[in-house]
């Protein structure tokens, strides 16, 4: 077992803590502001930071997909735990720059969990799309995530 997973799987750490400590997180100094104990609703902050800011001071979109690619599928491992979660495609849309804090907000829409429960016992698969963002510290929207996740049977494509 490696550092990620077993940070991932600990019972020692509350799932808030599991996300910041995460290697690709933990470098990135993110902080959990919220996340519901059934992973329904989170909001997490991505800090400015020299390292992070890019020639025109805005937050590099990179640190940004880093950490809008996880956060559906580890939502959609949560709620499916028999199932495996992958994200299988991801679109930013840059809409401003980033120029302060930027705050990921992201919710699992009562029917979007209906619809997968429905394929899953349909066609023991699901390719959910959700749609999510980044906002700045003023409460504006500065990058839209749209995120399709492949929820597939364990061990299998």
């Amino acid at each position: 077992m490696n550092l990620r997973q077993f940070i991932w799987e600990t019972a020692l750490l509350p799932d808030a803590k599991k996300l910041e400590y995460l290697p690709f997180f933990w470098l990135m100094r993110i902080k959990v502001l919220a996340l519901s104990p059934d992973w329904r609703f989170m909001r997490i902050r991505l800090p400015q930071s020299w390292i992070a800011t890019n020639p025109g001071g805005g937050l590099f979109g990179g640190f940004q997909a880093c950490l809008a690619d996880p956060v559906a599928a580890m939502a959609c491992q949560k709620r499916f735990p028999d199932y495996r979660s992958l994200t299988s495609s991801l679109q930013l849309d840059f809409i401003r720059p980033g120029l302060t804090d930027l705050e990921l907000v992201f919710d699992f829409p009562p029917e979007t969990e209906q619809q997968i429960r429905g394929d899953l016992a349909r066609k023991g698969r699901s390719t959910p799309v959700f749609e999510y963002g980044f906002y700045q510290t003023d409460g504006r929207i500065c990058t839209r995530v749209k995120a399709e996740i492949a929820i597939r049977p364990n061990g299998k494509q």
